[in-house]
């Protein structure tokens, strides 16, 4: 009479699924059916069309997949688009702003987080370190991708040397929904200290209308003025709206 031992007659397998094929393997807790090819219906459609096949949800959830592993992210997608607007201000939100979401917690902080720096960053490497004046459109889109959906004012400053190349990009000042403090001093001790032969301002609009204030024109005007005392050449002052940007130069003002 053959004998059984345990569990001889249930091989296990060779090797240990991973990743989606994982989900494959009868687990407990896994995701249902129709989640997981949800799931694969996005990433598919990703792989196949990029970001402009997917509406700012769907995008969204691609990146809820990696922090919420195992429950339907499309809700909370939908939820924080609703909330902010579209799918640059959710990942440019501030964390508080994002955890008072219902359904979010650190891991989806990081994530959006994550992805929000790795896009100014691959920005910033196309400026940085290149002349400026003659990569006008790669450094307005990173501006805007920096700037364009803050809920709070920024100042940067954009320093150059003699060639009119990137040398150093700082923020200068943070501060409310309509107003950042600058200091002209301030601004012309630090291209001293970094030896820059020229600037370029640049703030946001929280409102997304980038039309110059009187506040704006005045405070260009004195950083101007700082300037010129120390042979400093102010070339620009930019204001980024929402989906467009105005140039104090170009109207006049410099």
């Amino acid at each position: 009479m053959a004998q059984h031992h345990g569990f001889a007659e249930s091989p296990l397998p060779l090797s240990f699924p991973f990743g989606d094929e994982a989900e494959a393997v009868p687990l407990p807790g896994r995701l249902p059916s129709y989640i997981r090819d949800h799931r694969a219906r996005l990433r598919a459609r990703f792989t196949e069309g990029g970001a402009a096949a997917m509406p700012d949800y769907e995008l969204l959830e691609l990146i809820l997949f990696r922090a919420i592993p195992r429950q339907d992210v499309k809700p909370l997608a939908r939820l924080l688009i609703d909330t902010f607007g579209d799918f640059n201000r959710v990942l440019s939100a501030p964390p508080a702003r994002l955890t008072a979401v219902k359904g979010v917690g650190e891991a989806v902080v990081l994530e959006l987080k994550l992805v929000e720096a790795s896009a100014q960053r691959l920005m910033r490497a196309r400026v940085m370190n290149r002349p400026a004046l003659s990569s006008w459109d790669a450094l307005l889109d990173y501006c805007h991708t920096t700037m364009a959906h803050r809920e709070t004012e920024q100042f940067r400053l954009l320093f150059l040397d003699r060639k009119n190349v990137l040398i150093a990009d700082e923020e200068q000042a943070r501060g409310t929904v309509d107003h950042v403090p600058v200091y002209p001093r301030e601004v012309v001790k630090r291209a001293l200290e970094l030896n820059a032969s020229a600037l370029i301002l640049v703030h946001n609009h929280p409102s997304g209308d980038p039309t110059p204030s009187e506040a704006d024109i005045t405070m260009t005007m004195q950083v101007q003025d700082a300037c010129r005392t120390l042979g400093i050449t102010l070339h620009d002052h930019l204001i980024i709206g929402k989906s467009k940007e105005v140039s104090l130069r170009s109207l006049g003002y410099l």
